[in-house]
């Protein structure tokens, strides 16, 4: 293969843990890279099984009483997606090269800009040896997508055989790094939700992610970041290991699906302006740092900076929205996540919980407090997970049984950790606020019981649809299905073919009939507005300086980003049709802004 240059300008982002699970074996032939979560070995292993009956391969079962089998389920299914996508390629290439219709189609997928898409075009209005010709440019223009894999940073729980605690190398993100870094693999792990030391530094102990003679890394890392400093931060952590960012996945804080990590009313817009700008000095300064771990470590030292890419994802829906991010901040690829929820081609959905999707408004999307790992996390009303949690906590009954335990991260009842969502946990916060009930208002008591119980089942519940779509027994107690799509699930309303959603990003084709949505830029404005009225408004403690401050930052970072954005639309030829709308929103939210008053430390 003569070239590694990606077919797209888009890529599909990790979803869950089931929504993605399987897409690259979907997806991946088209040229379209994708991510699959690789934390929930359970689930993987049960898509092993799925996939190797599905395609007549044979499979062996790896139980728990396997020593490593957290990291052996995850490289047998990793190895297990890597041929079946190999295979698939190989066929799709063979049907391109026989089948004018199957080419046309596949011509119609592709980008406007694309050379591929030219020269498939021009090789088709020639005609002469149609058949060899094709086949051999084919073969050297075309490649499969990426089959990434997705690492939360923090889902690193400790393990235990009985009483006795195993190596940190059995912690849940090792296993799950040890998996994907013995696998097939010549591909991405992302690496989300922040900087763990520990695991960053375990990447030393495998050679596929360090550069080859060649200056070839066979494994590579990505890091999800909301700003330029933390990029700068864990880059150069990595770096001083002799390890290379070879990607910043730049990320809406709170405009996305799933855990959203608010900035501190940094917009996306100034961020990837930042990135821009400074991006060879995030080249220079990780370089030189590598160039001296290697050096000391006497291994292979490229001469020059290895390749960077600034990608962004985050509330993306339109053709000009997508084009805008490519041209005007140079990204190298536009993730679009959510409204692939609604393309059975290409996600692992159930039917009931798509058509819940589709039919979702702006008030059913929201910013809940239903993870257990305390972070902010975008979901949707109305799922079975939901109603299943309300039932157990009218029955006085609250809590999950807990089966899978990836979220058991509080040490406060014992070293081998507690997940808030189980019923055990919850059992135990509840008796402790019962103690206090006299010395509470009614308010006060309901609102903090509230915040015991409305922890949801997370490992179940995004794991579920994957079962109910592929029809594998689910066992245990009922927990439903929990679907974390982004804000931007409110302006597609119709499930779509893979073909039709690849025309909308490209703009060859509308899956889209609401004409209010908002900018994906002013959208995000708005919902961090929204997010600094409610942190002030339910401050339920005593009000701190360091709090105050924090605001004050939050509230001065918005109203910097409204000015960068008044500006930008200003000079700009983009967005022609709604810039007056967008100016006008913009001084609205900024009147909207000065008007939150922040309150005032007060003097005993």
């Amino acid at each position: 293969m003569t070239t590694t240059k990606p077919l797209h300008t888009f890529h599909i982002p990790v979803m869950g843990l089931a929504y993605t699970i399987d897409s690259p074996i979907r997806v991946a032939n088209y040229g379209i890279s994708s991510v699959i979560s690789i934390i929930d070995d359970d689930l993987i292993e049960k898509m092993n099984a799925f996939y190797s009956e599905k395609f007549n391969l044979p499979y062996q079962e790896i139980t728990q009483k396997i020593h490593d089998y957290r990291a052996e389920r995850v490289t047998s299914y990793l190895n297990l997606v890597d041929k079946i996508v190999k295979e698939k390629f190989e066929n799709f290439k063979t049907e391109l090269a026989e089948s004018k219709l199957a080419l046309e189609n596949y011509i119609a997928m592709l980008p406007n800009k694309s050379e591929i898409k030219q020269g498939l075009q021009n090789l088709m209005d020639d005609g002469v040896a149609f058949k060899e010709n094709i086949k051999n440019y084919l073969e050297t223009h075309l490649s499969s997508g990426s089959i990434d894999v997705n690492i939360m940073t923090k889902v690193d729980k400790d393990n235990f055989i009985k009483d006795e605690q195993l190596p940190v190398a059995f912690n849940d993100a090792h296993a799950s790094l040890r998996g994907f870094a013995n696998s097939t693999l010549t591909s991405s792990v992302v690496l989300s939700a922040g900087m763990n030391p520990r695991l960053y530094s375990y990447f030393e102990n495998f050679t596929d992610f360090f550069p080859d003679s060649s200056n070839i890394l066979k494994k590579k890392i990505i890091l999800k970041v909301s700003d330029f400093r933390s990029a700068m931060i864990q880059g150069n952590f990595l770096a001083k290991k002799g390890l290379w960012v070879s990607e910043y996945r730049i990320e809406s804080g709170l405009n996305c699906g799933g855990h959203a990590f608010a900035t501190d009313g940094y917009l996306l817009g100034p961020i990837l302006e930042e990135f821009k700008q400074k991006k060879d000095q995030l080249i220079q300064s990780a370089h030189d740092l590598m160039v001296k771990a290697l050096t000391q470590k006497e291994m292979h030292v490229p001469e020059n900076p290895l390749e960077l890419k600034i990608t962004v994802q985050g509330g993306v829906g339109t053709a000009e929205e997508h084009d805008f991010l490519l041209d005007h901040y140079n990204v190298d690829s536009v993730g679009w996540g959510t409204p692939f929820l609604l393309v059975p081609e290409a996600t692992s959905v159930d039917e009931a919980t798509r058509e819940l999707l589709a039919k979702a408004k702006e008030k059913d999307l929201y910013l809940s407090h239903i993870s257990p790992l305390g972070i902010p996390f975008n979901t949707l009303r109305g799922t079975t997970n939901e109603m299943l949690k309300q039932k157990r906590i009218q029955e006085d009954n609250a809590g999950s049984s807990c089966p899978k335990k990836f979220l058991a991260l509080s040490k406060e009842y014992g070293p081998k950790g507690i997940c808030s969502a189980s019923k055990k946990y919850q059992d135990l916060k509840l008796e402790e606020l019962e103690a206090k009930k006299d010395l509470l208002s009614a308010e006060t008591f309901k609102n903090a019981k509230n915040k015991i119980t409305e922890k949801s089942c997370l490992c179940v519940g995004l794991a579920n649809a994957s079962y109910l779509e592929n029809d594998i027994k689910i066992k245990g107690q009922a927990q439903g299905v929990v679907i974390c799509p982004g804000p931007n699930m409110a302006y597609f309303d119709q499930e779509v073919s893979l073909s039709k959603m690849v025309q909308h990003i490209y703009g060859n084709a509308s899956v889209m009939t609401v004409t209010n949505r908002p900018n994906m830029f002013v959208k995000e404005l708005k919902m961090y507005i929204d997010y600094l009225k409610n942190e002030i408004e339910t401050v339920s403690d005593e009000i701190t300086s360091p709090q105050i401050k924090k605001w004050h930052l939050f509230k001065n970072n918005l109203i910097e980003g409204i000015g960068y954005y008044q500006t930008l639309f200003l000079s700009i030829n983009s967005f022609e049709n709604i810039a007056d709308n967008i100016q006008y929103l913009l001084h609205f939210y900024k009147e909207e802004l000065f008007d939150i008053k922040i309150p005032e430390l007060e003097l005993a």
